[in-house]
């Protein structure tokens, strides 16, 4: 595989990268998608998934990306479930290190996404997806009429809560402060809302339930008098880190890491794409991810043609 030069190599396995790669080997380009030790993306930690179209009865999130890697592999592109830890933009074709051994390639799709950031504490990963999500969007449906939990205190936190509202019976935002940091009309969005009440300078200790959520261990950072917070599901919203830290500096990145497309998904520099979660800090969904995957695979494929 050292020997080859590929017309594309697409670094990243989720609804993005996979979308991607079914669009450039549509194209007859041959392409290897570098998929990650963990490969799949954030749909990998999900359970049903009932908002990508095509699906009536909804699907499982694992289910979903093994039917679009069995899509791309279908058409030709060859799939790594490596990481890449290295890349070289300097050069013509570009060159990726994937666990020690080189890929060269006249293109590259960076579809690396971005991560949610948990809370990390005892019990909270066994059960997302047994009642804790970080998408409102995604799941509000799963809770109608229940119980939920949303920890966080800026922006995103108060959308979740939002949206919830139009599911859930009720909805506490747990916040660490005595304030949030969201913007005034978030706030006052939230204030206004008679279904959303607010526990304020609470720090989350543990997750309690065992196959499934139930509450939440929770510390008061004023009066250390601690207390157990009781709801059917839990919502972190934290926020999210682009995984981008292997092309600082390569490619032009926002503030917070995240990539910044310049036409298109076209970045910086030239034959280098973006796609997905690791520039769209707005919507983060499955669908919009597919919808700029599209974007890049067709733009490679014009490229491509361009170049040869």
């Amino acid at each position: 595989m050292q020997d080859t030069i590929w017309d594309t190599a697409i670094i990243g396995s989720g609804p993005a990268g996979l979308t991607a790669g079914i669009y450039t080997t549509r194209g007859a380009l041959s392409t290897v998608i570098i998929g990650g030790f963990s490969w799949g993306g954030q749909l990998m930690l999900t359970t049903e998934v009932d908002n990508f179209p095509g699906f009536p009865e909804g699907i499982m999130g694992p289910e979903l990306m093994e039917k679009m890697k069995a899509q791309t592999i279908r058409f030709g592109a060859e799939f790594i479930q490596d990481n890449v830890t290295s890349v070289d933009f300097s050069k013509r074709p570009f060159v990726l290190t994937v666990h020690g051994s080189l890929i060269t390639a006249h293109s590259v799709i960076i579809a690396t996404g971005a991560e949610t950031l948990w809370l990390n504490i005892p019990n909270e990963k066994e059960l997302i997806g047994r009642g804790i999500s970080s998408c409102a969007p995604c799941d509000a449906p799963f809770f109608k009429e229940k119980e939920v939990l949303v920890v966080g205190g800026g922006d995103s936190a108060m959308e979740e809560a939002l949206v919830l509202t139009k599911y859930a019976k009720h909805v506490t935002i747990v916040h660490r402060r005595n304030e949030f940091r969201a913007s005034k009309a978030m706030q006052e969005r939230v204030f206004k809302n008679e279904k959303i009440s607010i526990e304020w300078n609470l720090e989350v200790q543990e997750v309690v339930g065992k196959d499934k959520f139930e509450g939440i261990k929770v510390k008061n950072n004023q009066t250390n008098e601690d207390k157990e917070l009781r709801a059917d599901g839990m919502f972190v919203a934290i926020g999210h880190k682009p995984t981008s830290k292997i092309f600082k500096g390569l490619v032009d990145t926002d503030e917070k890491g995240y990539i910044v497309p310049k036409v298109g998904a076209k970045t910086n520099i030239e034959g280098v794409f973006v796609s997905g979660d690791i520039h769209d800090h707005t919507y983060r969904q499955a669908i919009t991810a597919s919808g700029y995957g599209c974007m890049a695979g067709m733009e490679v494929v014009n490229y491509i043609a361009d170049l040869k």
